[in-house]
């Protein structure tokens, strides 16, 4: 702008007039930006619960893998009790009188012993499948919770254009991916 009256300004100038002047009945700018600022509090939303099942199911594939080490340890304990078993059966078979009743007394207890080594192997066993059956419903939650976030995404990028290039078959197909992905985010709260 001069100070002779002659006046110059550049397209962002001209638009911010245009805004001013017309902005309060520019009503697909409004519905953009209501959509826009919606779609950006739905995708925290399910960006949060996302992270969440994540860090569940992380959390309970390492109770899996713990329950896994327990019972390991449960079975080289059973593996040690069978092998003294199996020296005490030795000795019984190898001696005579009492000492031959000792060593089977040993094989009976040892033979005790280890059934109750195997059912809390196993019931370890069973406790980490359950883990990693919870650690895999989890991680397909997430899935879902990704792939809603990622569609609520790009319904954002394409307001973007739409808005930058006023075309209403944009808008439209802003609100079709944000259907899409809003039925994904509410499969995911509801475990589907």
């Amino acid at each position: 702008m001069s100070g002779h009256g002659f006046h110059v300004h550049g397209p962002h100038d001209h638009e911010l007039e245009h805004a001013s002047q017309h902005g309060a009945s520019d009503r697909f700018a409004g519905r953009i930006a209501v959509t826009t600022a919606t779609l950006a509090t739905l995708g925290a939303l399910f960006a949060y619960q996302g992270g969440a099942t994540q860090a569940d199911a992380m959390l309970f594939k390492n109770n899996a893998a713990i329950k896994k080490t327990e019972a390991s340890n449960q079975w080289n304990f059973y593996q040690a009790k069978s092998t003294k078993r199996a020296l005490a059966e030795l000795g019984a078979a190898w001696s005579a009188g009492e000492r031959g009743d000792y060593y089977r007394k040993e094989v009976e207890r040892y033979q005790g012993e280890m059934n109750v080594i195997k059912t809390q192997a196993e019931a370890l066993e069973a406790e980490a499948k359950v883990w990693d059956e919870r650690s895999e419903a989890q991680m397909h939650n997430h899935h879902r919770w990704a792939q809603a976030t990622t569609l609520l995404q790009v319904a954002i990028a394409l307001s973007a254009i739409a808005l930058l290039t006023r075309r209403n078959w944009l808008q439209w197909g802003v609100y079709g991916v944000s259907v899409v992905g809003t039925a994904l985010g509410i499969a995911a709260m509801l475990h589907f």
